[in-house]
């Protein structure tokens, strides 16, 4: 590529058509519906042995979760491939029938082998150790171990599939609404309109009116429809407390822990350990506030560079910064990056209907990982896409793994997407001569590191509050949501920052 041919980011989309065997959107539904039909068909097969896990040698347990897993792999490419339609655009009508009909077709094949799950459960652990003695079951044996751990927490197969089938049209739907509701938003700046999060970036522009005008339209754009989406929160917090009662949870981070195979004990430890250092970005904030020369930040002065203008970086600059970050790595790293440029694995640009934020979908082991960005030509991109990509990086060589062990824990999934994220920034650093561009980086990475581990606890903290209160008070008004928002936030940042 020549330096006159510019990357404009609004081109950087994916090609989602790997998914449905290189069927393109036109033909996209008749495909879904072919994938789902021969998983519906193989579902069906596999029914027939409910009633016999308990007798099953390790041959035919074997044959059962290839089955199930190729049952996964068909199921996972069209809800891969509809969930990923509607994330880039939740507004037309059609992309969001199409997810609709494959959340439900998928909640009815599932149903049809909840009784397996119920079965294993039941069986006694010598059984299940000699089960899972055999070499032929590798590729399933953590995760068949690790389905036991909610023998306690199931019910019967009539209310399970009850529960499964109500999730579509319960929580399900409402986490979809909450998806269009958000995606909808719209912030008018300097008399135009933009999406949140081009908004949102604003937030650390080294000029304090830049951001003080950018909180203010943030505000006046999130307020229509913030009964709706109060309204939305309650009803998925209600929901949560009904099944943690059903399922009989002692509180309610426990089935989290437990899909985490976490122990409530640990996370309550580190939880508190993180809690008893908040004077680590306290102690940040009051600095920063010195070197932007106010006497106290406000809130929407948390991520204000201080460099004395703000650089920004075009999608060809960031997309090499990354890849030379991972090739000083292991060019092993790098070439696997570079195929999520190449191929088109990523979709960058901001733009109105689609989602806020970043992440990046494991789909399914035999293909590979999609990238989604809301790209915004900051400083701050860059180490979103590094991080991005990390995830990236693990999905893509884990799916050797199979159906069944590429993904991990949340206590795991962070490691090699905040590792990326660290190789680039020490990249970054280390071409950098000049004190204040390296202390406007250094101050960046210190507030990366304070939201990694600092705020996702608040946040923890805030669910803790708003689960507790909507499971004692009853429903929660928008004043009470902010009540409990806020002091979660001020637990954190003491007195150093003006919380709003």
């Amino acid at each position: 590529m020549t330096a006159t041919e510019a990357t404009d980011v609004i081109t950087v989309t994916w090609n989602l058509s790997d998914l449905l065997d290189g069927v393109g959107d036109d033909q996209a539904e008749a495909k879904v519906d072919e994938l789902l039909a021969e998983a519906e068909r193989m579902a069906t097969e596999l029914e027939q042995v409910r009633g016999t896990v308990a007798t099953m040698d390790a041959s035919a347990l074997t044959e059962f979760m290839r089955c199930q897993a190729q049952i996964q792999e068909l199921g996972g490419r069209a809800g891969s491939y509809a969930g990923l339609r509607f994330s880039v655009d939740t507004t037309d009508p059609a992309i969001g029938a199409l997810m609709q009909k494959v959340q439900e077709r998928s909640t009815q094949i599932a149903t049809k082998l909840i009784f397996f799950d119920l079965e294993w459960a039941a069986l006694p652990d010598a059984k299940v150790d000699e089960l899972l003695a055999h070499d032929g079951i590798a590729f399933a044996r953590h995760y068949l171990r690790s389905l036991r751990r909610y023998k306690d927490h199931l019910l019967t197969e009539a209310e399970e599939k009850i529960l499964t089938e109500k999730a579509v049209t319960g929580r399900n739907a409402w986490t979809r609404l909450f998806s269009q509701e958000t995606s909808a938003i719209e912030v008018v700046l300097d008399g135009e309109t933009t999406t949140l999060d081009q908004a949102l970036s604003r937030l650390g522009h080294p000029d304090r009116e830049v951001r003080r005008t950018a909180a203010e339209a943030v505000t006046e754009g999130l307020k229509p429809g913030l009964r709706t989406r109060a309204y939305i929160f309650n009803t998925l917090l209600a929901d949560k407390a009904t099944n943690d009662r059903l399922r009989k949870y002692e509180t309610w981070i426990s089935s989290r822990n437990l899909d985490n195979e976490a122990t409530d004990a640990s996370v309550n430890t580190l939880v508190e350990s993180v809690q008893k250092r908040y004077d680590i970005p306290q102690r940040w904030y009051a600095l920063k506030a010195r070197l932007l020369g106010l006497d106290k930040i406000a809130d929407y002065d948390r991520s204000a560079s201080v460099a004395a203008a703000e650089e920004e970086i075009s999608w060809d600059e960031g997309k090499q910064i990354v890849l030379d970050a991972y090739a000083s790595f292991s060019e092993q790293a790098a070439a696997t990056a570079k195929l999520f440029f190449d191929r088109n694995w990523i979709d960058a640009p901001p733009k109105p209907g689609k989602r806020g934020g970043a992440f990046c979908a494991y789909t399914v082991p035999s293909l590979h990982p999609y990238v989604f960005l809301n790209w915004t030509n900051r400083r701050r991109d860059v180490m979103t896409l590094a991080h991005e990509l990390g995830h990236g990086l693990h999905a893509y060589l884990a799916r050797e793994q199979g159906v069944y062990h590429q993904g991990t824990p949340l206590t795991l999934a962070e490691t090699a997407s905040v590792f990326g994220e660290t190789v680039t920034f020490g990249k970054v650093l280390d071409a950098v001569d000049d004190p204040n561009e390296r202390l406007a980086l250094l101050a960046g990475n210190i507030e990366d590191a304070i939201a990694t581990i600092f705020r996702q606890t608040a946040m923890n903290r805030f669910e803790n509050s708003a689960h507790t209160a909507r499971r004692t008070e009853g429903e929660l008004s928008v004043e009470r949501i902010g009540e409990l928002w806020a002091t979660s936030q001020e637990e954190m940042l003491g007195d150093a920052v003006e919380v709003t």
